[in-house]
This record gives C-alpha cells, structure tokens and sequence, in this order.
C-alpha cells in the first residue's frame, strides 16, 4: 500500500501533472511553426490556449487544496509519529501512508497494524 497517497498530496499531485500537461502542449504546438510554416502560428495558437487552459486548471486545484489544508485538522500519526493533516473521516499519512479514521466504525476497515489491531486516531 506504498503507492496510496493521503487526499491533500493525491490533489497536490494531479495540479503538478497538469502544469506539466500544459507546458508540454504548449511545447508542442510551437513546433507547429517550424513543421507548417505560416499555418502552424494558427496551430501554434490553438495549442497555446489549450496549454494555458491546463495551467489555470491546475492554479484553480493548488488554490482548492490550501483552502482546504487551511481548515483540516493536524493530527499525530500513531505509525509514525509525525504531524499530518486529515481530510474527511478517514485519510492516509503524508509520511508512512498509513490509514487513518475519526470514526470509530470504520476502524475495523483500516489497514491492520503489525500487531494485529486497527489504527484509530480521535480528533
């Protein structure tokens, strides 16, 4: 379960993808110029607006995730230690990826601890 991400880096992540998407098409329709000539500046501009769309997605997803990193609750992880933010009832730590849960019915579906028990944190 390595891979899993908590919600705010998981967020954090696909508004990086899209800045890079969005370079990248913009990258890529000016190469239109030097393939068509005259044509590709129409091409390079419909690339260019598209790549300018991805990126103001992406600042619309940056400024989404710290509003709601402003207003989440910090809480230690039992795994690790370490000061993490949660969003929602259950979340994973930003540093050990563990599973995280305020509600305590849903402890029993947290990933098992190496002794056996749930992990469960209390706000």
């Amino acid at each position: 379960m390595k891979w899993k991400a908590s919600k705010i880096s998981t967020m954090r992540t696909w508004g990086l993808l899209l800045v890079f998407v969005g370079m990248g098409i913009m990258v890529f329709g000016t190469s239109g110029i030097l393939l068509f000539g005259a044509v590709g500046k129409i091409i390079a501009a419909v690339f260019m607006v598209f790549g300018i769309i991805s990126c103001f997605v992406s600042m619309g997803i940056y400024f989404y995730v710290g509003m709601l990193s402003t207003s989440a609750p910090v809480i230690d992880c039992p795994e690790c230690g370490k000061r993490t933010k949660m969003l929602g009832k259950t979340d994973r730590c930003m540093y050990c990826h563990t599973i995280l849960t305020s509600d305590p019915t849903l402890a029993s579906e947290g990933a098992p601890v190496a002794d056996g028990s749930h992990v469960q944190v209390q706000p």
